[in-house]
């Protein structure tokens, strides 16, 4: 049975979450603003392709004028304005116009890139999100953020765009291999350290379930975590304010991805970006030693990383500078007043991030101490 969340825009209904397990209801729930006339294009990447992309289409061949399948090649390295341009050269090539509709489905670069692609092409186009990873159904999907990475500065180019549907089909959770399940538990953790302290200790009672995929329990967590999420973007939908507490891990999490060539997940940069963030607010007297603690063992039973080795501290604490974030040469940093509650400050320190960054590298010799 399916389950639905609501997202305002404007105080207004914007559209509406869908959680279910499988592909059979996307159809119907399209219905309510698709008509015959229409030309539907999903895209997808070569992975989620091999595993989704037929099945989609074929729910969708046959109900309208056109359905056809835009396919790159996966990985966040293509996440570039030159694969948006391949594919507006596809869009054209096909007659999309503005009336039609753009599929994203996979990942968070998928969603992004489809996102952006529908900001931009015509002057916007709708679109839908189709998630299929922990992470984006969790956190990238919602909220209208889209963009590229230009020059290797993550989410430099970009639009708000908000969805007309997010269809999550929790199944596919089960076809994700490990190490990309929990590196999407990274964003969901977040979501209780920043907002809710009630939720972050529900995700400590069910570690277990969590670990296992057992679908009751993500469903729940699912539905939980959006809902923290929805009501952010809700109060600050293009992120002029409170939005930015969404960010909590991000500024050293995206200089480490950076540094280290997009070779660790995105979530396991975040959780590391989180230990930093939460030792930061530990020295500061906002968290105790035990709960500083407690939040940095408690990536480890979800195999995230807490430390890091072959970085260069001070190579980090300068890329956090090229953070899009900054303002008025001042990083907006998130730190953690409690658990249940994140506040924006721009009063870091170079010397606080750098000591913060020392605490999660783990060097050569550490190793050898």
């Amino acid at each position: 049975m399916a389950e639905r969340v609501s997202v305002l825009y404007n105080k207004k209904p914007c559209y509406d979450i869908v959680f279910t397990q499988s592909f059979d209801e996307l159809w119907p729930e399209l219905v309510p603003f698709v008509c015959e006339e229409q030309k539907l294009c999903i895209i997808t990447d070569s992975r989620v392709d091999t595993f989704y992309g037929d099945e989609v289409l074929g729910n969708l061949k046959g109900k309208t004028q056109k359905a056809v399948k835009y396919v790159f090649p996966e990985g966040e390295q293509h996440k570039t304005l030159d694969t948006v341009q391949d594919i507006y050269r596809f869009l054209i090539q096909e007659g999309f116009g503005r009336k039609d509709l753009l599929l994203a489905l996979g990942g968070g670069v998928v969603g992004d890139v489809t996102g952006y692609v529908a900001a931009t092409y015509q002057r916007g186009i709708d679109f839908v999100q189709l998630p299929t990873t922990l992470l984006s159904q969790a956190d990238s999907s919602i909220g209208g953020k889209t963009g590229v990475d230009f020059d290797s500065y993550k989410n430099m180019v970009g639009a708000f765009k908000m969805p007309r549907l997010v269809y999550m089909n929790l199944a596919v959770l089960q076809t994700l291999e490990e190490r990309q399940y929990f590196s999407g538990f990274a964003e969901i953790m977040k979501h209780g350290l920043i907002k809710d302290a009630a939720f972050y200790e529900w995700l400590i009672e069910n570690m277990y379930e969590i670990c296992e995929k057992d679908m009751t329990v993500l469903q729940e967590m699912l539905i939980r975590s959006c809902s923290i999420k929805k009501m952010v973007v809700e109060k600050d939908p293009t992120e002029q304010g409170e939005r930015a507490i969404l960010n909590f891990g991000h500024t050293i999490g995206h200089a480490i991805e950076k540094a280290r060539n997009f070779e660790l997940y995105h979530g396991e940069c975040v959780a590391l970006g989180a230990v930093a963030a939460a030792y930061i607010s530990w020295k500061r007297e906002m968290l105790s030693m035990e709960e500083y603690y407690e939040i940095r063992d408690m990536f480890v039973p979800f195999y995230l990383p807490i430390s890091i080795d072959n970085i260069d501290p001070e190579e980090i604490l300068r890329l956090t500078k090229s953070d899009k974030k900054m303002e008025a040469g001042h990083i907006k940093f998130v730190l953690l007043k409690k658990i249940g509650k994140a506040v924006l400050d721009s009063t870091v320190t170079d010397e606080e991030i750098l000591t913060a960054i020392n605490e999660i590298y783990f060097s050569e010799e550490d190793a050898h101490a």
